[in-house]
């Protein structure tokens, strides 16, 4: 009787591959937040030349399209780790899903009649639903199996958000972009009806595309709705520093990976917002033709980050991402200085390179933060409004020196030095006295 009291009890304990056959279908519904947030910013670089135009905007007034979207990231940090506290990581993400389904909605109104503002309005919530689905999945697919191989789940989720980025310009080039461009002199030379009607039309290229991604976000919502996810809340020890928004920066690894994670989320969308601007002027491509080169950009991306996610199981993440690090400083140089279509080349490599810093950033930052692990992972989808933030700095450099987009991208560059030094230094988890 004994031994069968032993067996019945050895036959409980689950086994490593059921564990990781529980975990599969949660992975995979998580994994597909990534791809369609990555749709939503990968659609960015399209918007920014777009509505630059359908608008009649300057540099830096474009760049609002990327302020708008991520100083939500700021704003909504705080609320979606409360968010994730009181309702869990299932109904957090089903309330991301809606709310960025709603700003894309918000694209009808808008295009009518070609408000800018309503625009910006609709990017701000979408980025408020996009901040609570990032808050939810990061962390939620971090802690989704062995803590050791952290980085290389995420990386994995993430290189389904470099798919999107391939996808996104493409689909947005086709979809979006007209390929007309006006002179300022043509279009003075229009009359009001004409180019009103010009203008009208650009802005309401976008409606279908937003329409088609709001209901597809709604769907996703309903699968997660009647799908099962399992509960991974962790309850903080006698010896481990309680959970509070402030306290948890006593881990310093944490407090430099949300320094880095602002660096290189500016550094990343720098890069993509003023791309297809510097392929027309640098290389002398036209407007669909330059979309089409940042389909080719986030397909590297996408490599990169595939490629990533199996260089990681040979060699630590931190050193990974120090060396990718001074790759992209060296082909930010080229992107400065680089003349014709080496700029391009060059930014396109950076793409491939820089394409494993946010997973790697967010897992490294979360080590060892267990019960604190959900204010933590706010703290770090805070620290992405640096993409609302530098992008802006950036479209006034390039403004103050006279349309010189080559000499904006400095800001990228300087990034990526902050960046390395957490990959050599930061990132060290040091002993912590509560």
């Amino acid at each position: 009787m004994q031994v069968t009291n032993q067996n019945s009890d050895h036959q409980q304990v689950p086994t490593e591959r059921e564990r990781g056959n529980k975990y599969l279908l949660p992975f995979i519904l998580i994994t597909s937040l990534f791809f369609l947030w990555g749709m939503a910013h990968g659609l960015d670089g399209i918007l920014i030349p777009h509505l630059k135009k359908a608008c009649q905007l300057n540099n830096s007034q474009s760049t609002l399209i990327d302020t708008a979207i991520f100083f939500a990231y700021f704003i909504m940090a705080i609320p979606a780790g409360i968010i994730i506290k009181k309702i869990g990581y299932k109904n957090s993400i089903i309330t991301g899903l809606l709310v960025f389904a709603i700003g894309a909605f918000l694209f009808v109104p808008a295009a009518n009649t070609r408000t800018y503002e309503l625009f910006l309005f609709a990017l701000f919530v979408i980025g408020c639903g996009l901040t609570i689905l990032e808050t939810s999945a990061n962390p939620y697919a971090a802690i989704l199996g062995p803590s050791e191989s952290s980085s290389t789940r995420l990386n994995l989720a993430a290189s389904f958000n470099g798919l999107a980025v391939t996808i996104a310009p493409l689909l947005g080039g086709i979809f979006i972009l007209s390929g007309v461009n006006h002179t300022p002199d043509q279009l003075s030379a229009m009359s009001d009806t004409a180019r009103a009607a010009y203008l009208l039309e650009e802005a309401s290229s976008v409606k279908l595309p937003y329409i088609i991604l709001g209901c597809i976000l709604i769907l996703v919502a309903i699968v997660f709705y009647f799908m099962h996810l399992p509960s991974m809340k962790s309850k903080p020890t006698e010896t481990e520093i309680k959970p509070g928004f402030f306290s948890v920066l006593k881990f310093s690894h944490l407090s430099w990976a949300v320094v880095a994670q602002f660096f290189y989320v500016g550094a990343q969308v720098c890069i993509t917002s003023f791309f297809i601007r510097i392929a027309q002027k640098e290389a002398g491509l036209d407007e669909k033709t330059a979309a089409y080169y940042l389909t080719a950009y986030g397909f590297l991306f996408m490599v990169g980050r595939f490629s990533g996610t199996f260089f990681l199981k040979f060699v630590k993440d931190y050193v990974l991402l120090s060396i990718y690090c001074i790759i992209s400083i060296l082909l930010s140089l080229i992107a400065i200085y680089g003349t014709g279509i080496y700029v391009i080349y060059a930014l396109g490599g950076i793409g491939f390179f820089m394409s494993i810093m946010f997973p790697t950033i967010f897992s490294l930052g979360l080590v060892g933060l267990k019960s604190n692990t959900e204010t933590g992972s706010s703290w770090l989808v805070m620290s992405i409004v640096g993409g609302a933030i530098l992008p802006y700095a950036m479209g006034t450099l390039i403004d103050i020196k006279h349309d010189d987009i080559q000499a904006g991208y400095i800001i990228p560059l300087v990034c990526f030095l902050i960046i390395l030094y957490f990959g050599v230094f930061g990132h060290k988890v040091k002993n912590i006295i509560s």
